[in-house]
């Protein structure tokens, strides 16, 4: 395989941003219908599945309608389908052992009556997120260069290091929750000695991948901005906040001296032993 840098000068106002403004039209509707189904206490989390799948076919449609280069569409329509739908088995699995997400629940107490026209909103946002996410694989599947770069090799690496990452710490979380002795404490083993949300780090770090394929292409820009975004949803809005409010409610204590020694989402070494 020929390894080269791309020889395409298109400019990025060329891509057919119609397409693009399309899927978020059919998002919004799609999102609404969910809403109008699922949009209900004890239900709710299904937005969440539905955010991931949304994704995956997004990636997939935008691949099977550019005109870029044939192999580049297949993996990119790859690593977003393969993506979406781990984390679609994932959430549907806890979903249907589960129940409802103690957010949602914490959430429907809290809005009482205006819960389902607040969820509404929430669904819409969901929908625009899943579009705001789809946008690597858009721009990445126009390029028309025949060669894969050695940046988009390098990008694939630290895709599969980031998703071996993910997937050693939801195993090592499962294995301490399996443990009855275990019931009521928190996790400080593996990787989750090191940060106390490495799942959502590796999560991140898979999104920084894209950039890294982008480079020297008018994708960069793009690619860029959503690895960013993805870093101020999952630290400071709907993971990191959201996961830590419930640890609390659950664990207490246990989980504030956690918090007092371990790195809230960069993996770094413990201040102390807890």
């Amino acid at each position: 395989m020929r390894i080269q840098a791309p020889t395409s000068d298109e400019p990025i106002a060329s891509m057919p941003w119609d397409q693009f403004l399309g899927a978020g039209a059919g998002l919004a509707l799609a999102f609404t219908l969910l809403w109008a189904l699922l949009g209900r206490e004890g239900r709710s989390s299904w937005a969440d599945f539905a955010w991931a799948v949304a994704i995956g076919l997004c990636a997939a449609l935008f691949c099977a309608l550019s005109e870029g280069w044939t192999a580049r569409r297949v993996a990119v329509a790859a690593l977003g389908l393969f993506w979406a739908g781990r984390l679609a088995a994932h959430l549907g699995k806890r979903l249907s052992h589960e129940g409802e997400d103690g957010r949602y629940r914490a959430m429907a107490e809290s809005l009482g009556t205006g819960y389902r026209t607040f969820m509404l909103g929430f669904f819409l946002l969901q929908a625009l997120m899943a579009w705001l996410f789809s946008l690597p694989f858009f721009v990445l599947a126009q390029n028309a260069a025949a060669a894969f770069t050695g940046w988009e090799i390098a990008g694939l690496a630290l895709w599969l290091l980031s998703l071996a990452g993910n997937n050693l710490a939801d195993r090592q979380l499962a294995a301490w929750k399996a443990d009855p002795a275990h019931r009521g404490k928190t996790c400080r083993q593996g990787l989750w000695a090191w940060s106390r949300h490495p799942n959502y780090f590796f999560e991140w770090l898979i999104w920084c991948a894209y950039p890294v394929m982008a480079v020297g292409t008018p994708a960069l820009p793009w690619a860029l901005a959503t690895a960013a975004l993805m870093f101020v949803m999952v630290r400071f809005v709907s993971g990191v906040p959201f996961t830590e409010q419930q640890a609390l409610r659950s664990r207490g204590d246990d989980y504030r001296r956690y918090q007092e020694s371990v790195s809230a989402f960069f993996p770094l070494p413990p201040k102390s032993a807890s």
